[in-house]
């Protein structure tokens, strides 16, 4: 049998549970493969799931809907994608009772989107599609040989009705195009990371906080279990094993009653099941049993290796260790919950501000269903929270959005109070926030000398408070920061050209506005969704500006002249918005390449805006006289960021564009 070996996978859904364990092992097994995963961060994935990947070279994350044939198109052909393995999907069968429209959205509209982008592109060398035991329905309860891959399918609920529905396009993808495509049938699969809507975890997490487990019916309902890391190495050897057209079954022969699992986790928990399990309402319906056939996938090699006790035992010394790892899930943890995706909904309540994510059902007076309305509404692709509004770089933000026509708000609430920023994110739904507050001083940063705990306040308490809230609800924070955390020195000596990178420790510690900046930047590294950019000595064209570094020693009577890394935010504003809008993060030398000196500078200001302007160096020392702290003086290298934006030019040639030549001619 043939091994088959991919290049670059696109692994949709990702950033959920099943497919983050695929994820991880593809990127730690295989460094020669480029995986690519494609998720909408929907309530049920997390970005920390894909934290062992996100430092990996050969790992890259989109963050966009499979059901955006543009975004689908876009992703296969810049990332030449040659294999897809397909996750993405609405699974919660709970929910599918609730709003079902939205599954056969998600299951089959997006399958239909992905399979047609494969056909366009024509470069896809296998499809491997992710079903689920379910379409097989109900399995006869005294049955001793489970459903094998050609048996019927009979779904029984409309979450295992899109899937099944999704298989069929599949299916015909594949004989009427030729299409490689692979398919698979799995167990229930439990673990670390997975969202507490399902019944292992949800138990768990009850457990935890001495609340009763909630069965529905009497529990004498079967299912078959199978830990991730099985499941993620099941993939594994279907990426490389399995056989074009065909299906695989994922499964186990151990079945478990779902009032024999949950006392299992009283027994980890030592309390007593009698007084822990409060039996509940049963589901519209609720199959008895699965039970799978799974000889053909153990023919390719693949076999069970978690025992059921070893992993429940790993599962709950996750979930103990991890209490906090997808936030307030209260709403997941009812007995019969209908979660985020749910108009209306338990999670919904308070977000009173949302008309835009209901305004696409309305309400049938004659039967009291929801169903699509014929009115389509385009949600935006982006939205914006911005955090500094008074401030200089967070209002030249605002009229960056107006004139992309990005929509965005201003956040109301102060950085060091969590309480304030959650609200603030619930009420605007942003898909990025931008950090443009802090304290710089006032007009200097001598200020920050006699203001030492209102600097850390909002320099570090509100920056690390904003990174952690924002990571809670999956989204990118992009935080302006300084580089005025470095000062040269021996390895990187004035006038060399041999700037501080991204990776350098900061040496600068003359200021303490520069103490609480290097502080913060130290402590947001630990931070995966956080992208910080090194401000440095900004300039713009608008020099009637008191905060733009030429305004100012344009109007002092003396100026040092030393050469310096600088940020034109004329032309660097708008690269930092697109950079939220390709979800780069990580720490960035925010300035344009090079450098460029005081004198430099004001002979440009003399030659285009005032030939009469004169003015007189001083030195350090002389400098060290008139101020409280010192000051930053350094060469950033930029060579990141200019790889990321080719175009962008270097400090001088910017300042004459953007800057010098605009003011120039108003001047004439």
């Amino acid at each position: 049998m043939a091994t088959f070996k991919p290049k670059n996978i696109l692994i949709t859904g990702a950033a959920g549970f099943i497919a983050s364990h695929v994820a991880n092992r593809l990127v730690r097994n295989y460094p020669d493969y480029n995986i690519v995963v494609l998720d909408k961060l929907d309530y049920c994935s997390n970005l920390k799931n894909l934290n062992p990947s996100s430092s990996s070279p050969n790992f890259k994350f989109v963050k966009g809907d499979i059901a955006s044939a543009d975004l689908v198109n876009y992703v296969l052909i810049t990332e030449n994608i040659d294999t897809i393995m397909h996750f993405a999907a609405q699974t919660h069968v709970d929910n599918s009772f609730g709003n079902s429209f939205e599954f056969t959205k998600n299951n089959i509209y997006g399958t239909h989107v992905l399979l047609e982008a494969c056909k366009v592109t024509g470069q896809i060398k296998r499809f491997i599609h992710v079903s689920t035991d379910e379409v097989y329905g109900e399995t006869d309860e005294d049955a001793v040989v489970g459903n094998h891959e050609a048996s019927q399918l009979l779904p029984t609920n409309p979450y295992s009705a899109t899937k099944a529905g999704a298989e069929m396009l599949v299916m015909a993808y594949g004989r009427s195009y030729g299409l490689p495509v692979i398919t698979t049938r799995g167990n229930n699969v439990y673990g670390p990371n997975q969202f507490p809507e399902k019944l292992i975890p949800k138990f768990i997490l009850l457990a935890m906080k001495g609340k009763s487990l909630p069965i529905h019916g009497d529990g004498s309902n079967v299912r078959s279990y199978l830990f991730c890391e099985d499941v993620a190495e099941a993939f594994e050897v279907i990426l490389h094993k399995g056989e074009v057209g065909h299906v695989y079954n994922i499964g186990t022969k151990k079945e478990r009653r779902v009032v024999d699992v949950a006392k299992d986790i009283c027994k980890l928990f030592n309390v007593n099941p009698e007084n822990s399990i409060q039996f509940v309402e049963n589901r519209p319906f609720n199959d008895q049993r699965y039970f799978l056939d799974d000889q053909k996938l153990k023919n390719l090699g693949w076999f069970e290796r978690t025992t059921w006790e070893e992993g429940l035992k790993k599962t709950m010394e996750w979930y103990t260790s991890n209490p906090g790892w997808w936030g307030d899930v209260s709403g997941a943890l009812l007995p019969h919950p209908r979660m985020l995706m749910m108009p209306g909904g338990i999670e919904r309540q308070t977000e009173k501000n949302e008309s835009k994510k209901t305004d696409i059902f309305t309400a049938s007076k004659a039967t009291g269903m929801l169903v699509p309305s014929t009115k389509s509404i385009q949600k935006p692709a982006f939205k914006f929270l911005i955090y500094g509004k008074t401030g200089w770089i967070g209002g030249l933000l605002g009229k960056l959005c107006e004139k992309q026509g990005i929509p965005y708000e201003y956040g109301r609430g102060r950085l060091e109070d969590r309480s304030q920023l959650v609200s603030d994110i619930l009420t605007v739904h942003p898909t990025h926030v931008f950090n443009a507050a802090g304290v710089t001083g006032r007009p200097n940063v001598d200020w920050c000398e006699s203001h030492k705990t209102e600097t850390i306040r909002t320099n570090v308490a509100g920056t690390l408070t904003l990174a952690d809230v924002c990571r809670e609800h999956n989204i990118l924070l992009i935080n302006y920061a300084t580089g005025c955390i470095f000062e040269y020195d021996a390895a990187h000596p004035e006038g060399s050209g041999v700037g501080f990178k991204e990776e350098d420790t900061p040496n600068f510690t003359g200021s303490f506005y520069s103490k609480t900046k290097a502080m913060v930047e130290e402590l947001v590294k630990e931070y995966d969704n956080v992208c910080t950019l090194r401000v440095r000595m900004p300039i713009s064209s608008d020099l009637s500006n008191p905060r733009n570094f030429i305004t100012k020693i344009s109007r002092y009577n003396k100026v040092v002249n030393i050469p310096n890394s600088m940020t034109i935010l004329d032309e660097l504003l708008p690269i930092s918005i697109e950079m939220a809008k390709r979800n780069l993060r990580g720490i960035w030398n925010f300035t344009n390449p090079g450098v460029v000196s005081h004198n430099e500078i004001l002979e440009m200001y003399k030659k285009y805006i005032n030939p009469e302007f004169k003015w007189t160096n001083f030195t350090l020392e002389e400098q060290a006289k008139v101020i409280i702290a010192p000051r930053s003086n350094n060469e950033l290298d930029a060579s990141k960021l200019k790889k990321e934006f080719p175009e962008m030019l270097s400090i001088k040639e910017s300042l004459i564009k953007y800057v010098f030549e605009p003011n120039g001619k108003n001047q004439a």
